[in-house]
């Protein structure tokens, strides 16, 4: 009997959920919203609209050269409302296997009336579930524009920025390699798991050290998962944002998402050091043994 290794059993259970959870979260509307990769605040898109010197290639958004700025600035506050009525959501959140997208309830931002706390995400509609999801919000929202209004109006008429795309075009590039190191870290939790309850029973140097290694090979694993999510969403919510605030959009990378991701690598280096330290009282108990026997 080993009971020891009752540390890398209970660590491996966490961090196996901790994984699920990641790949899972967001994939429907009443699970996990909120431990989104990175949400795109749409909801003051195109405030900046009207400005003084604006062209634009569509003749109807050309008219709003005649009017006043005085009332430009009072038209601008209210094209949150605007965007509402012609398709555009508050927000659009990335998930590992979908999207999902919504209004802020009770207000888009906060007031005199409302404070930031108050203000919660409402779901409409998630996307359906997909292995190697790749989010596309200006396509999503380009769709939307077309779907609800008369006219043709484009992205281009809002002052979408191209450089947008670099930022998007980043996250993309590398979902495919997130999911599949995911699903890697899952597999090989697993195993590690397994091996651990194995070991509870058995005792020795050879089943630690198998131990060891599964368990190094899972940890490095949900590491590299953790590391590579985290530079991505970062990146590309920097660059969204850096392009994306002239025409009021905000991007937010998910800091829940990586504070369950970076748990369930901790947990596993939790264990890859309880495997370590059996491996090395195995190991000195040999000595002794050897030294009395």
């Amino acid at each position: 009997m080993r009971p020891s290794a009752l540390i890398p059993v209970l660590c491996c259970t966490a961090a196996l959920i901790l994984s699920f959870l990641c790949l899972f979260a967001g994939h429907k509307k009443s699970f996990m919203e909120d431990y989104h990769l990175m949400t795109l605040n749409t909801s003051l898109l195109g405030e900046t609209l009207l400005e003084e010197n604006r062209t634009s290639s569509n003749p109807i958004l050309n008219l709003l050269n005649e009017i006043p700025n005085e009332i430009s600035e009072a038209i601008n506050d209210r094209i949150g409302e605007i965007t509402a009525r012609i398709g555009i959501e508050d927000w659009y959140s990335a998930h590992m296997l979908n999207y999902c997208e919504g209004q802020y309830t009770p207000a888009e931002v906060a007031n005199a009336t409302v404070s930031e706390s108050d203000i919660s995400k409402n779901v409409t509609e998630c996307s359906a579930t997909r292995a190697m999801y790749k989010f596309n919000p200006t396509q999503i929202i380009q769709d939307a524009l077309n779907r609800t209004t008369g006219l043709e109006v484009t992205l281009s008429d809002l002052q979408w920025p191209e450089d947008i795309e670099s930022g998007i075009r980043a996250l993309n590039a590398l979902m495919a390699a997130m999911f599949v190191l995911y699903i890697i870290a899952i597999c090989t939790i697993f195993l590690a798991l397994v091996a651990a309850v194995a070991a509870v029973l058995l005792s020795g140097r050879l089943s630690a050290c198998v131990n060891f290694m599964l368990a190094t090979l899972a940890f490095l694993a949900i590491g590299l998962a953790s590391a590579l999510v985290t530079a991505v969403i970062v990146k590309a919510s920097s660059l969204i944002n850096e392009y994306g605030n002239d025409i009021g959009l905000e991007a937010n990378y998910g800091g829940k998402f990586l504070a369950l991701t970076w748990a369930a690598t901790g947990l596993m280096f939790v264990v890859v050091l309880t495997w370590v330290v059996e491996f090395c009282i195995g190991r000195r108990q040999k000595k002794v043994y050897t030294k009395h026997g």
